[in-house]
């Protein structure tokens, strides 16, 4: 019988400092996005360090992809929690996501200190590459969330509604929608022996973290508007967005451009070039929230914008994660909650692929030559496996000395 993980003090054996070198070598090496990063975390710390054994992990990696919020980094903060306690899951926080952060500030900085730069054919080359990037994840993940008929539906059904109403009011709408959707059609193919997840964590911790987790999703526009003050807009959009993150990083793409590029704070250039550049680092995607809070305006930006848009966008993962920690075994068994669940992964197939249209085709396709490219992005991440850092550079480099030849 399994043992329970604790997240106190007391059970865990290693120490904050241990798990930070090791998470610190997975975000330095951890490329190929939220599927390599649970490969990567089951090759060092289940099979090489056996910080936990197989049927643990599998448990930890249902509940972070059950929960709003980016699954592999949830899944580490889980990891690092397990082996070092609270102080564990945020170094291995901070080891697998600061060095992708911190190359995407610099690259806002650096933007910024070259001026304008949107029409260079280098930068135009990200833009392509991020057109490549988001049809190769809906197509997987359509494969895999929209396998029959209901949920090809809702998938349909969300995209058409969000190109016809873009705002954020219309993705959260299509995300409670297709849970209820999920819930009334789905019932039936949902799976209710799944074991409980033997993992726990201390009652006040998670009714602080819920309690901390609705003051800001309700707290924090208010403040915005009756203060308008702009780091707290700033923290608050980030805070929404990271709250609302279902199914990996991507997906997070047409909120932050709702939250961003519609206020004006970043132009849809900037904000399709940085989503580009951010498939050329590794660790994970939600990082370019520092790219967008580096680049933005008006102040705080650069420095003090990136970490204001960092933290305020992971900081629901640890909040979520504790919260739902002692009432996931039981809900995680419920039929109706599997059903709804696989509702809202349908509905985040439209959402995704809405958002392939606008902002990323608008702000990217300009001509047969873009859609050339696009297509040969695809063909290498898809076909053949093409590192994306790779792809990023190639497309940089080839759509640079097309702009040079053919301006």
């Amino acid at each position: 019988m399994e043992q329970p993980i604790s997240v106190s003090a007391a059970d865990p054996s290693g120490s904050p400092l241990e798990v930070l070198v090791v998470f610190t070598r997975l975000g330095l090496t951890s490329f190929g996005g939220p599927v390599a990063h649970l490969g990567y975390y089951r090759e060092e710390i289940v099979k090489r360090r056996r910080w936990v054994d197989e049927a643990t992990y599998a448990d930890m990696v249902a509940l972070c992809q059950f929960l709003p919020g980016p699954a592999s980094s949830q899944t580490g903060i889980s990891l690092g929690t397990a082996r070092a306690g609270v102080l564990g899951g945020l170094a291995a926080w901070c080891g697998f996501t600061l060095p992708s952060a911190l190359a995407m500030m610099a690259f806002a900085l650096g933007l910024s200190l070259m001026g304008n730069v949107t029409a260079s054919g280098w930068l135009h080359g990200l833009k392509v590459v991020a057109v490549a990037v988001v049809a190769q994840a809906v197509w997987g993940m359509a494969r895999s969330l929209c396998p029959d008929r209901p949920r090809a539906t809702i998938a349909i059904l969300t995209t058409i509604l969000l190109l016809a109403w873009p705002s954020s009011l219309a993705q959260i709408a299509a995300l409670v929608a297709g849970g209820l959707a999920g819930g009334l059609l789905l019932a039936v193919a949902a799976k209710g022996d799944t074991p409980a997840l033997p993992i726990r964590v201390p009652r006040a911790l998670s009714l602080a973290s819920a309690a901390l987790l609705a003051l800001g999703l309700l707290g924090l526009p208010a403040l915005a508007a009756a203060t308008g003050n702009h780091a707290v807009a700033l923290f608050d959009a980030f805070f929404r967005a990271g709250s609302l993150v279902f199914g990996g990083g991507h997906v997070v793409l047409p909120l932050l451009q709702e939250y961003t590029v519609t206020p004006g704070w970043v132009t849809a250039d900037q904000f399709i070039a940085g989503y580009g550049a951010a498939q050329a680092v590794p660790g994970p995607l939600l990082t370019f929230s520092a790219y967008l809070g580096a680049i933005g305006g008006p102040e705080p930006n650069g420095v003090a914008g990136a970490a204001i848009a960092l933290v305020g966008i992971f900081l629901p993962s640890f909040l979520l994660l504790w919260a739902a920690l002692p009432v996931w075994g039981r809900l995680r068994a419920a039929p109706w909650a599997q059903a709804a669940l696989a509702g809202v992964n349908a509905a985040v197939v439209g959402l995704l692929l809405a958002a392939l249209y606008d902002p990323v085709i608008t702000s990217a396709i300009r001509g047969p030559i873009d859609v050339a490219l696009a297509l040969g992005a695809f063909g290498a991440l898809q076909i053949w496996k093409a590192p994306p850092w790779a792809v990023v550079l190639l497309m940089a480099v080839v759509a640079g000395v097309i702009g040079v030849v053919a301006p």
